[in-house]
C-alpha cells in the first residue's frame, strides 16, 4: 500500500490508529460517521489530494466497524468528490469540497431544493438499472457478497432501526457496485444521505424487516439467476415501497397536481407488481 503524505510536525505515522477514531455519542449512522471522519481528515490536512487510504479491511479494523460500513461511508465521499477509487489501487483522495458539501446536501432537502418523491424516483430509476446490470455482469464473489448482506439484514436485532438501515444500505450499495458502471455508482452515492433520516424512521414499523428481508431475498435470486428483467421488475417493485409510503404522507398528488409513480414507470409490467405496495 503507497504510504500517504504525512503532515510535518504531527509526529504520527498516516496510518496511526488515532487518526481513525469515530466521535462517539451520534446518533448518526456508522457509515455517516465514518463519512464524516474521512471528510475532517482532509479538511484538516492530515489527508492530502493524492494520498491513498487504507484498504478497506484496514480502515474497517481501524475503524472498528464493518466492511459494508466503510464503503458506503467512502462512496458517499465519492458522491462529493473528496474520494475517488482506482479499480485495482483502491481509495484515494481527490480532492475537498469547497463548502461544507455534506451539510449543504442534507439541507436541500429541507430547504425542498430535493423534493423527496423526486430523490425517491431518482433512485428508483437508477437502482433497478443497477439490479439489471449486476444480474448480468455481478461475479460469483460479488454474488455471495450480495447474499451475505442480505442475511446480515435479517439477522439484525428488531428496533434497532441505525443497524437496520446501515446493513439496508451497505446491500443496495453492493448491487450498484456489481453494476460495473462507475457513472451509475456516483450518481448513487449522492442519494443515501439525502433519504437516511425518512428511511430511519419506517423502521418503525415492526413488519417493514420482515418485508424488507422477503424483498432482498428475491432480489438475490433474480440476480444470481442473472435474470435482467426480473431484477429490475424485483428491485422497483421492493423500493416503490419507501416510495408509496412518502407519497401517503404527503397525499396522492403534490401541490402542483403532479400524479405519483407507479411500478410500471420504470419497468415493462405485464402482469401485476410483485408485491404490494403496503408496509
Amino acid at each position: 500500500m503507497d504510504a500517504l503524505h504525512e503532515p510535518a510536525g504531527t509526529g504520527r505515522e498516516p496510518g496511526a490508529s488515532g487518526l481513525w477514531t469515530l466521535s462517539g455519542g451520534s446518533r448518526r449512522s456508522v457509515p455517516e460517521l465514518v463519512e464524516e471522519r474521512v471528510l475532517e481528515l482532509v479538511r484538516s490536512g492530515e489527508l492530502h489530494r493524492g494520498d491513498r487510504l487504507p484498504n478497506e479491511p484496514e480502515l474497517a479494523r481501524l475503524f472498528g466497524v464493518a466492511r459494508s460500513s466503510v464503503r458506503t461511508g467512502l462512496q458517499r465521499l465519492q458522491g462529493i468528490g473528496v474520494v475517488e477509487v482506482n479499480r485495482g489501487r483502491g481509495w484515494f483522495v481527490s480532492g475537498e469540497p469547497g463548502q461544507q458539501a455534506t451539510e449543504r446536501m442534507r439541507e436541500r432537502i429541507d430547504e425542498h431544493e430535493f423534493d423527496l418523491l423526486d430523490v425517491l424516483e431518482t433512485r428508483m430509476a437508477l437502482e433497478g438499472e443497477a439490479a439489471a446490470l449486476a444480474a448480468a455482469r455481478a461475479t460469483p464473489g460479488q454474488l455471495d457478497g450480495i447474499a451475505k448482506l442480505s442475511r446480515g439484514h435479517q439477522d439484525v436485532a428488531p428496533g434497532d432501526r441505525d443497524a437496520l438501515l446501515e446493513t439496508d444500505e451497505a446491500f443496495h450499495a453492493a448491487i450498484v457496485e456489481a453494476s460495473g458502471n462507475r457513472h451509475l455508482q456516483t450518481l448513487y452515492s449522492t442519494i443515501p444521505p439525502l433519504i437516511a433520516d425518512f428511511r430511519r424512521g419506517l423502521y418503525d414499523s415492526p413488519d417493514l424487516q420482515d418485508r424488507s428481508g422477503i424483498d432482498h431475498n428475491q432480489v438475490v435470486v433474480q440476480i444470481r439467476r442473472h435474470d435482467e428483467v426480473g431484477a429490475r421488475l424485483t428491485m422497483t417493485s421492493h423500493l416503490m415501497c419507501t416510495y408509496k409510503a412518502a407519497v401517503r404522507e404527503r397525499g396522492q398528488a403534490d401541490g402542483a397536481g403532479r400524479q405519483a409513480a407507479e411500478v410500471s414507470t420504470f419497468v415493462d409490467v405485464r402482469d401485476s407488481p410483485l408485491w404490494s405496495d403496503q408496509i
